[in-house]
């Protein structure tokens, strides 16, 4: 039986995340709750973002730790998220804005089956 992945990133991303390890050393995601940069899968590098007790671990994507705000899990806790990249700029604090790429989430939402697995 396959295991069921909270979070995925599409090939694209994952590239666009090896590339940014090699500049930039460990990486962290968090799945912003809106604020300054909507809703937007952020990276940063490892250690500077703080993860607090309200903060859920998802998974991981391409070897990186992946957040979400209790708040925006409960939200979205029936859905898979999918991390894909396209071109233009992101949130201003994330990593990839520089490369002219920005992270994006897509979801699916989980089936019954699934869900049970979960």
């Amino acid at each position: 039986m396959e295991t069921i992945q909270r979070v995925t990133a599409t090939d694209a991303a994952l590239s666009l995340i090896q590339y940014l390890q090699s500049k930039h050393g460990p990486l962290l995601f968090h799945q912003s709750g809106g604020c300054c940069d909507g809703s937007s899968p952020m990276c940063y590098p490892a250690g500077d973002l703080l993860i607090g007790d309200h903060d859920k671990l998802l998974g991981y994507i391409g070897g990186c730790p992946f957040y979400i705000a209790h708040a925006q899990y409960e939200y979205w806790k029936h859905t898979q998220l999918i991390i894909d990249v396209v071109d233009g700029r992101g949130g201003m604090f994330s990593l990839e804005g520089p490369e002219e790429k920005r992270f994006l989430t897509r979801s699916r939402v989980f089936t019954a089956q699934e869900l049970q697995q979960l």
